[in-house]
């Protein structure tokens, strides 16, 4: 089994305030062009049909040409498609991902070796600094 990355780089790119492309819509096209279908990409990754085809519309409208398209019709020939515009923005993506992710790994290579692999467990009955500094105990009732 792989070992996790001790960071995480996530490359969003944004259309006005909207998220035209990140991580989870890479995902989802990936997965529209594994599955042939938006309800069955959403089905997939366990994302309701309404939130799937509401994050399909914002990534169509944010790029000059639609990322995916549905087809109608009966056989073969029904369902959504990843379309070559939108196969060359996951492409793309993916490529900056993996080159982020390199250049990150080498410039936090000093922190990193001073990370710990986990946080050491915390100390029995201590509260947090937020607790402390309202007076508040754990369960959130003040201190007298």
């Amino acid at each position: 089994m792989e070992q996790p990355k001790p960071f995480k780089v996530k490359v969003q790119l944004l259309c006005g305030g909207e998220i035209a492309f990140g991580p989870g819509k890479a995902d989802l096209l990936e997965t529209i062009a594994r599955e042939g279908s938006i309800s069955g990409a959403g089905r997939a990754l366990g994302i309701s049909y309404r939130r799937t085809w509401q994050l399909v519309d914002m990534m169509n409208r944010c790029w000059a040409e639609r990322l995916v398209e549905t087809l109608h019709g009966g056989g073969r020939e029904r369902g959504a498609r990843v379309t070559p515009f939108g196969e060359s923005v996951l492409a793309h993506y993916r490529a900056t991902e993996a080159r982020l992710a390199a250049d990150a790994a080498a410039s936090l290579a000093v922190l990193l070796r001073d990370l710990r692999p986990a946080p050491l467990p915390a100390k029995a009955g201590a509260d947090s600094p937020a607790a402390e500094a309202t007076g508040a105990d754990r369960a959130g009732k003040r201190r007298r």
